[in-house]
């Protein structure tokens, strides 16, 4: 009997097993068939996906290159043009220093006419870049150094709005000095007139006062000056001739021999001689003087003669050089001697009524290489100077 039982629960549970192992087997087909079916689609399309990956890595890749060197590109374009108005800036700055130089320079020469220079305003000062601020800066990426250089840019451009201030400024002090020069030249060359319209009016040549030519010479080699440098040149020739007129007439006899206001007796030329009354030259004026009054030297000059000269009376004679004399007459005593050197203004002697004269008086007379000439030439031409004793 328990034989039979073992054998029927043997024979029963079989089946079960069965069906256990036919799940276990369907369910390890299935799974062996999905591993194939993947294996087989991962080998068949693996190398597609991983192109497709690829190709899409690659464009990214191209399309960032593309865009980094553009921006370099720009950088490049951009830093040579920063350099080249840098290079500019400089040259402008350089060539604005030396003009600046030249310009004070200039002032000094303008200074040197004499202080006839008229005020120059300075010239502006040249711009001095100030030191940037001290900042931690991020990483220098495109877009960070485009923005630099943007700054940059603006920058350069106010520097390059300074710079072209200064070169008006600076081109406002050339014009002003131009303008001084010239101005300078113009007053000197019509000082130099006057003096030379006075010195005519005497009768005399201005040439005549000219100094003696000296031997000079040489090859002609002309010189570049610029325009303020010949228009400096023209001005100094005419300080210099201006000066040398004023030096001329200042040794002509165009002061008065008698303080005061003059009254003239007797002028210059024919008359009706006082003792005779018959015509006669008369070789200089009479003026009306007090005996004692002091007689003065016209000009500069030594004195030629001190002596008692006949119908002169007492006479002092004195040279003035370049064939110009002048004699004082009929006087009551003489105040110096022979070989002595007078100034404009000295005291050569005293009013009187000594030699062939009437009453008291000074007889006074200008000669040129020893001939006389009208006295009152000198006179007039000199009433309009103005002398400082």
């Amino acid at each position: 009997m328990p034989s039979t039982a073992q054998g029927r629960r043997s024979a029963g549970l079989t089946p079960l097993l069965q069906h256990r192992l036919l799940v276990t087997l369907s369910l390890g087909l299935a799974l062996s068939t999905l591993w194939a079916g993947a294996a087989s689609y991962y080998l068949v399309f693996h190398d597609e996906v991983l192109a497709r990956f690829v190709s899409r890595q690659s464009a990214m890749q191209f399309a960032y290159e593309e865009r980094l060197g553009t921006l370099q590109r720009a950088l490049d374009r951009t830093a040579a043009e920063r350099s080249a108005e840098r290079g500019s800036v400089e040259n402008r700055l350089s060539a604005l220093t030396e003009r600046q130089a030249l310009i004070e320079r200039r002032q000094g020469l303008l200074s040197g006419l004499g202080g006839a220079a008229a005020p120059i305003d300075e010239p502006p000062p040249m711009p001095v870049a100030e030191p940037a601020p001290r900042v931690q800066k991020p990483f220098p990426t495109p877009e960070l150094r485009m923005g630099r250089e943007d700054r940059a840019e603006a920058a350069g451009r106010d520097s390059a709005g300074r710079l072209s201030r200064l070169e008006a400024g600076l081109q406002r002090v050339a014009e002003a000095q131009a303008r001084s020069v010239a101005g300078i030249a113009l007053q000197a060359g019509r000082s130099a007139e006057r003096f030379r319209d006075l010195i005519a009016r005497t009768g005399l040549s201005p040439a005549r006062f000219d100094p003696p030519a000296s031997g000079i010479g040489g090859p002609l080699v002309p010189l570049g000056l610029d325009a303020f440098e010949q228009a400096l040149a023209e001005a100094r020739r005419r300080i210099e001739d201006e000066t040398h007129l004023r030096r001329v007439t200042a040794a002509l006899p165009f002061r008065q021999p008698l303080p005061g206001e003059l009254a003239f007796t007797s002028s210059f030329g024919a008359r009706l001689d006082p003792f005779t009354r018959g015509y006669a030259l008369h070789t200089g004026v009479d003026m009306r003087a007090e005996t004692g009054a002091p007689v003065q030297a016209t000009a500069a000059g030594r004195v030629t003669a001190s002596e008692y000269a006949g119908g002169y009376g007492n006479m002092v004679e004195v040279d003035h050089g370049r064939g110009l004399v002048t004699r004082y007459a009929h006087l009551s005593a003489s105040a110096v001697s022979v070989g002595q050197r007078v100034e404009a203004g000295s005291v050569v002697g005293f009013a009187g009524s000594t030699g062939r004269s009437t009453g008291s008086h000074l007889h006074y007379e200008t000669r040129i290489d020893g001939e006389p000439v009208d006295p009152q030439r000198f006179l007039r031409a000199g009433a309009q100077l103005v002398f400082a004793d």
